[in-house]
């Protein structure tokens, strides 16, 4: 993007803790992030939310959105029934290119729906998929997987599209020269499974696009073994929210097991540097949200109980992903494939 200041539209009305947290998360962004925070919904509630009238104009604009999507309603019908809800406007934001990214806390369905319905798929894919960061037991190396969410059913060219478009997003945010592919399944072997997830194997082998080297067991997802994995999102899904529930059984278990009184005051304090490294690599909360990948812009996923500090590490993610031109990586890798043959030559199956 070069000098350009990227600009990040941000449902402000999405999330349980909306619009406070979201309001507060942007500012923080603006201020140490450089970015440029465009809050969309509703302009009196946001305006009640802003600590002083001088942020407005500052990097900080309000557009105004009429309507909201909470999260007990259901995803497509809403989003359809509702055109000037937040989330649509600034999925509108990006289309438009009145900014460069889509960051949402609100309800994970209708962001998607309206990524889809407003922004469309990028050529040659078939699904998006949610990519989400995990930490693994290598303090410096991080393994996406892909899809958390966004398909619960997934037939295998969609996993082969998903390895190709994580490992382009490893290797260009996560700073991964060549990403290692694998496949999650029940066994390492190359027949384990049900016969969707063989035929998955047999693509992601075949496939010359990406570092395919085999299936990921349960225990191999944090083992750093892996930069790249992939599934369907109904065990995607199960597994990220069972990693957020294991980090914070690990930070409630560090803060129980500490020592009482001034001695456990004295270590608290000698330890506090790696308790805050060991914060930053189990709490979901400091990876602010997952990529939305597969469709034609920057689109951010958060929590929706995500407070400030998640809402700031989602904008992060988002300027990382424009600074690191993923979009247009995705894109290219699309056009190049299509420009000598069929992108995904196994599209039957």
């Amino acid at each position: 993007m070069g000098s350009t200041c990227v600009r990040i539209a941000i449902d402000a009305m999405g999330g349980d803790r909306a619009p406070g947290e979201i309001v507060a998360g942007a500012l923080r962004a603006r201020e140490e992030l450089g970015v440029e925070v465009l809050l969309v919904g509703d302009p009196q509630k946001i305006e009640a939310v802003l600590p002083a009238k001088k942020h407005v104009g500052q990097k900080v604009q309000i557009v105004a959105a009429e309507d909201a999507i909470s999260m007990d309603e259901e995803a497509l019908s809403s989003i359809r029934r509702k055109p000037k809800a937040s989330i649509n406007v600034a999925m509108d934001l990006v289309k438009k290119g009145q900014a460069d990214a889509v960051v949402s806390a609100g309800h994970s369905g209708a962001a998607m729906a309206a990524a889809l319905l407003r922004l469309g798929r990028l050529p040659g894919i078939d699904r998006p998929a949610i990519g989400a960061v995990f930490p693994t037991i290598i303090a410096s190396k991080q393994v996406l997987i892909l899809d958390v969410g966004a398909n619960v059913d997934c037939r295998p060219k969609f996993l082969e599209q998903f390895a190709v478009m994580g490992a382009i997003y490893s290797q260009y945010v996560l700073g991964v020269p060549e990403p290692k592919v694998g496949l999650l399944n029940i066994g390492e072997e190359d027949c384990k499974g049900n016969d969707a997830a063989v035929r998955a194997h047999q693509l992601l082998r075949e496939n010359p696009q990406i570092t395919f080297i085999g299936n990921a067991e349960g225990r191999d997802v944090l083992s750093g073994r892996f930069d790249v994995i992939v599934c369907d999102g109904f065990v995607g899904n199960v597994l990220l929210k069972f990693a957020e529930a294991v980090g914070e059984v690990v930070l409630q278990i560090i803060r129980e097991e500490l020592p009482q009184g001034w001695y456990g005051q004295l270590g608290t304090a000698i330890l506090k540097p790696n308790l805050k490294r060991i914060k930053q690599r189990v709490d979901h909360a400091e990876h602010g949200g997952a990529l939305l990948l597969g469709v034609d812009g920057i689109c951010i996923i958060s929590h929706g109980s995500s407070q400030a500090p998640s809402i700031f590490n989602a904008i992060r993610l988002a300027k990382e992903a424009v600074d690191n031109q993923v979009l247009q990586r995705i894109q290219s890798q699309c056009q190049n494939q299509s420009n000598v043959g069929q992108l995904w030559p196994n599209s039957s199956q």
